[in-house]
């Protein structure tokens, strides 16, 4: 492998690692086709809200002096893209917000922190739904990313940027976040692996929050291997999180490749199968196929008490209006119509009506935890149906069924790889969730499937 033949943009993050250790590559050799790959697909894909080349030179600059002296860092040099709603000092962090366009911080969230400490470069703020939540539209000061598969489809949300970056070939690895499943949706919608880690795993601080009790951050790549040499720098326990959990950290690497033999995992079929679309039964079927045949046990469980899993929108309704109140009262007109009524909206429950929700959140989560006495993994698509158009997203942001909201309530760690395409040409996602801080089972799960099958092999014509 040399520059002159490899195609340096579609590189995982671990492949990078060992070319620069073989030599065969520099981090600077690497920035620099980044940073013209970027500066030609803006303009279309639109993932970037700010990049930081000169920074990104630098860092690969000093990463190519620690690999000379045998730096074993496994993400040193390695190209990150971060959600703009990550504070990151110096640097502006918009939120993706007309509130937030020429803000600039004093401070970097920890998990940016502890991503440049293992080494990983910085390439810039990538785009984001506003706050987290509302798609943004295209007369907006922040534009909305596109779908690199498809520039008139959205790249799911709201961790948008971060998907259209790993899928364009333009980082290779991002941070999201996760309230109701906006690191999973962009893995769905542009064919990228995307872990949602346990509540309390990694740190939330220096990131605006949406609903503090069901706020993740994480990884997002091109890998299941990536993901893990990621969650390694980024888990463990940050006092200045109140939600987070001081539990040992394990090593995602060490068994990663161990297969699925052994592991039990439960279908969701009575929970997703009227409400999907059927190019994604038959993707996930295959799937649960695939799985099979690598020596999983396969069951079928039946989870009571799922209908509750709606609650989930009166819980980060009420707590997204209380941490936007202010602003809403005093720079209303800064928030896009649909935003600002979503927002609103969430002021108008009552104190009891958040009790209930959190009451019957609380049955949902102790009814998904008995299930999981007798499974492993419990599997599902990402989305009932592909990433929608932009037109659909602005008229019915949330009428494309989704799986991902019920881990948000229980907090569990849950993961969207690739598993096929529609027969409209765009990706579907495949779900596996596990139990509590057992991320490395829900890697060595995803990992499995994802070596037998090439679909995150695929990556769009751009």
């Amino acid at each position: 492998m040399t520059t002159a033949t490899v195609d340096i943009a579609f590189l995982t993050a671990a492949e990078l690692g060992r070319a620069y250790r073989s030599g065969e590559l520099k981090p600077t050799d690497v920035v620099r086709s980044l940073l013209a790959r970027i500066e030609r697909l803006q303009p279309t894909v639109r993932a970037y809200i700010t990049v930081t080349g000169e920074r990104a030179m630098a860092e690969a600059e000093a990463a190519e002096r620690a690999l000379a002296v045998g730096d074993t860092r496994p993400l040193l040099g390695v190209p990150m893209a971060y959600k703009d709603i990550y504070l990151t000092a110096g640097v502006r962090t918009t939120g993706g917000s007309a509130l937030y366009e020429h803000h600039v911080p004093e401070m970097t969230a920890t998990t940016i922190r502890l991503l440049s400490e293992a080494g990983a470069i910085f390439m810039g703020k990538v785009a984001t739904h506003e706050f987290a939540s509302g798609i943004s539209p295209e007369d907006h000061p922040l534009p909305p990313a596109r779908n690199p598969w498809n520039l008139e489809r959205i790249p799911g949300g709201s961790s948008s940027g971060s998907g259209a970056a790993l899928a364009a070939g333009l980082a290779m690895g991002a941070l999201g976040s996760d309230t109701g499943g906006s690191i999973r949706h962009p893995g769905t919608a542009c064919g990228i692996a995307a872990l949602k880690p346990t509540y309390g795993r990694c740190s939330r601080v220096g990131v605006f929050p949406l609903s503090w009790s069901l706020d993740h951050t994480g990884p997002m790549a091109r890998s299941c291997e990536d993901l893990a040499l990621m969650l390694q720098a980024l888990a463990g326990y940050d006092p200045l999180d109140p939600a987070s959990i001081e539990t040992p950290v394990d090593d995602y690497t060490a068994t990663i490749n161990d297969g699925v033999a052994g592991l039990k995992i439960g279908v969701m079929r009575s929970w997703y199968e009227a409400k999907t679309h059927p190019d994604v039964i038959a993707a996930v079927e295959n799937a649960i196929g695939v799985l099979r045949d690598l020596g999983a046990e396969i069951v079928d469980v039946d989870i009571p008490n799922l209908e509750l899993e709606k609650v989930l929108s009166i819980i980060m309704g009420a707590e997204a209006y209380a941490y936007h109140k202010h602003d809403l009262e005093t720079r209303r007109e800064l928030y896009p119509p649909v935003l600002r009524n979503r927002m609103l909206s969430g002021g108008l429950y009552s104190a009891d009506e958040y009790i209930d929700a959190q009451r019957a959140r609380d049955l949902v989560c102790r009814s998904v935890a008995a299930t999981m006495k007798d499974v492993d993994i419990l599997l599902s698509p990402t989305r009932g149906k592909t990433a929608l158009t932009f037109p659909e997203a602005y008229g019915d942001y949330m009428g494309a069924v989704s799986f991902t909201g019920l881990f948000n309530l229980t907090g569990q760690p849950a993961i969207s790889i690739p598993c096929g395409f529609g027969t409209d040409d765009m990706p579907i996602g495949l779900q596996l969730a596990g139990r509590p801080f057992a991320e490395a089972t829900v890697l060595r799960a995803a990992n499995a499937y994802e070596s037998a099958t090439t679909w995150h092999k695929r990556h769009p014509a751009l």
